[in-house]
C-alpha cells in the first residue's frame, strides 16, 4: 500500500465510478455501489482494494487473491475467485492506471510565487501558477496558468511554458518553447548548446548554436535528460513522448508524437525518429539517420544506418533482429560453447 506520508489517497469511489474513470465495464453480478478504498498488487490487494491482471503469468495470483475488485480482460473473468468484482477491459493496465490516477490525484497546485524566488519584472507569470522557493524565472519568460515551478528550477530568458506543466527541482530550461500539461522531472537540462563545432588542429572552432527546443504538449521527460538545442533548426520533441531518466537528445534531432526512450538512451544531431518508436535502455543512435514510424530498438543496440517503419532491430552494429538471432545461434554453434 502507499506510504500515505507520500501519497494522499482520495477514496473511496464506487465501482460504477472507477469503472467509468477507467473505461472498464463493471461484470454482471458487481454492486456498482460497492466502494473501493485504494489500489494494490494481487498477492497484497484485501477486499476493499482495485487490483489488475495484465499479463496471463499471474493467472494463479489472480485465482488466489483476495481483492475485492480487479481490472481484467474479458477472456479471463472465469478464472476470478468467488466474490471477487470484476472490471472488463481490452486493456487491463490502461484502465487499472486511470483508475489508480482518480485515487491517487496529483496534488493541485498551490497559486502565488513563493518568499525566495527570483521573478524578474518583465515577466509574464500567471496569478493561477505556483513558482516555489529558489526558483529563478528570467526577463520575457511566460508562465500559464497551472503551472508548477519547482524549487531551484531556473526558466530562462523568453521561455514560454503552457498551461499545466510541472517543472522539477533545480531543471533549467533556456532558448525553448514547452507546451501544456508536459512534465519535466528534477535535472533535466533543455536548450543547452548542442556539440557543434569545426575541427581543426589548431584548435577546435565551436559553431554557434542557434535554434531552439520545440516540446509538444503531453511530453514527460525523466530525471537528469537533456535535450539540446538546434544549430539552425530546432529541436522537437513530438506530442505525448515518454522519455526515461538519464538520455541525452542532440541538436536538431526530431522525435515523433508517442515515441518511448528509455534510460540511458543518446540520439545523435539531426537525427529523426518517427512516430511511436520504442529505444530501450542504452540505445545509441548515430546522426543523420531516419527511424520510420513503429520500429522498435533493443536494448544496447548500436544503431548506425536508417531503420524502416515498423522494423525490430537488435545489436551492434544493429540489424533486424531475427538475423540478430540466428547470427548468435550459428556463432555459437561454431564456437562449441553451447551457450554458455
Amino acid at each position: 500500500m502507499a506510504d500515505p506520508r507520500f501519497h494522499h489517497c482520495a477514496g473511496p469511489f464506487s465501482l460504477a465510478v472507477l469503472a467509468e474513470a477507467g473505461g472498464a465495464r463493471l461484470a454482471e453480478g458487481g454492486d456498482p455501489r460497492r466502494a473501493m478504498r485504494d489500489v494494490a498488487p494481487l498477492e497484497r490487494a484485501g477486499p476493499d482494494d482495485v487490483s489488475f491482471l495484465d499479463n496471463p503469468k499471474y493467472r494463479a495470483a489472480f485465482a488466489a487473491s483476495a481483492a475485492g475488485a480487479c481490472v481484467v480482460r474479458p477472456d479471463l473473468a472465469g478464472e476470478a475467485p468467488d466474490g471477487m468484482a470484476l472490471l472488463l477491459s481490452e486493456n487491463p493496465y490502461k484502465s487499472y492506471g486511470l483508475i489508480a490516477r482518480m485515487l491517487y490525484p496529483s496534488p493541485p497546485v498551490e497559486p502565488g510565487i513563493a518568499a525566495g524566488a527570483v521573478v524578474s519584472p518583465d515577466a509574464t507569470v500567471s496569478p493561477e501558477a505556483e513558482i516555489a522557493a529558489g526558483a529563478v524565472v528570467e526577463a520575457g519568460a511566460e508562465i500559464a496558468a497551472g503551472c508548477r515551478i519547482r524549487p531551484n528550477a531556473v526558466i530562462g530568458r523568453n521561455v514560454t511554458i503552457g498551461e499545466d506543466t510541472e517543472i522539477g527541482a533545480g531543471a533549467s530550461l533556456s532558448h525553448c518553447l514547452i507546451g501544456r500539461r508536459v512534465r519535466i522531472y528534477p535535472g533535466v537540462r533543455i536548450g543547452q548548446e548542442g556539440f557543434g563545432f569545426a575541427i581543426d588542429p589548431a584548435g577546435h572552432v565551436p559553431v554557434p548554436q542557434l535554434g531552439r527546443v520545440i516540446v509538444e504538449d503531453e511530453v514527460e521527460i525523466g530525471a537528469n535528460s537533456t535535450v539540446d538545442r538546434g544549430a539552425g533548426p530546432d529541436t522537437v520533441i513530438g506530442r505525448g513522448c515518454m522519455i526515461d531518466n538519464l538520455v541525452q537528445i542532440g541538436h536538431n534531432v526530431e522525435v515523433g508524437p508517442g515515441s518511448i526512450l528509455v534510460a540511458q538512451s543518446g540520439i545523435s544531431g539531426s537525427t529523426k525518429l518517427g512516430r511511436f518508436v520504442v529505444m530501450a535502455g542504452q540505445c545509441g543512435l548515430a546522426g543523420h539517420l531516419t527511424i520510420g514510424d513503429g520500429a522498435r530498438i533493443g536494448a544496447q543496440s548500436g544503431v548506425m544506418r536508417d531503420i524502416p517503419a515498423g522494423q525490430d532491430v537488435f545489436g551492434t552494429p544493429a540489424m533486424p533482429s531475427r538475423k540478430f538471432w540466428r547470427w548468435r545461434t550459428r556463432l555459437i554453434k561454431l564456437s562449441g560453447l553451447k551457450g554458455e
